[in-house]
């Protein structure tokens, strides 16, 4: 049985965080919980602005969230996300879910919870992205199969190969050209064409 390690801790002097909160007790508390972490802070309301598309973390006011509040489609924040909920109303949470929120903090804010929160939502956010570029990539891979199967029949053909040492043969090729399984078979199966359109 593998055992993954526990992520690492991410160092957090250098992030940048923005509480996208309307001026209240609870933003306050969040503000002076990061601020003591090492964080700098900016609060703002009603919307992020430019200079904030790069903060490392975004924490936000799930009660009073509205669409257009972020400058980007629902669900693809390019950082983690973490709601402030005060209202459990099942519309007001479905909406934080919708747009992504990677962990949350319920309201009022004590003086606990917004490192395990943080540390969460940048966990969450990490495997998310991992997941999302594994699916891309297998979507790529899938999306290039009958390149690929084309490639190993002519390899089959014209080397005289079954289908376990054309595959070998053409990761090989690819190997040596230092490019993927994928570009190898593009390139083999286009010199295929050629040569049958050459006959």
């Amino acid at each position: 049985m593998t055992v993954t390690p526990p992520p690492a801790r991410p160092s957090l002097r250098q992030w940048r965080a923005v509480v996208l909160h309307r001026p209240h007790a609870s933003a306050e508390a969040v503000v002076r919980q990061l601020e003591r972490l090492g964080l700098t802070v900016r609060q703002v309301w009603p919307e992020l602005a430019a200079e904030d598309r790069g903060a490392d973390v975004v924490f936000f006011d799930a009660d009073m969230a509205f669409d257009g509040m972020f400058p980007w489609e629902a669900g693809s924040a390019p950082m983690p996300l973490v709601a402030l909920i005060g209202s459990e109303a099942p519309g007001r949470v479905e909406w934080a879910l919708r747009h992504g929120s990677n962990a949350h903090l319920l309201k009022p804010i004590s003086s606990a919870g917004v490192y395990s929160a943080l540390l969460i939502a940048a966990h969450a956010f990490d495997q998310s992205r991992l997941l999302r570029e594994t699916i891309d990539d297998l979507r790529d891979r899938l999306r290039h199969r009958p390149t690929v199967a084309r490639a190993m029949l002519r390899l089959m053909r014209t080397e005289g190969l079954d289908e376990v040492a054309a595959m070998r043969r053409l990761r090989s090729i690819a190997q040596d050209r230092r490019i993927t399984v994928e570009a190898a078979a593009a390139e083999l199966a286009s010199e295929g064409d050629a040569d049958a359109a050459g006959r």
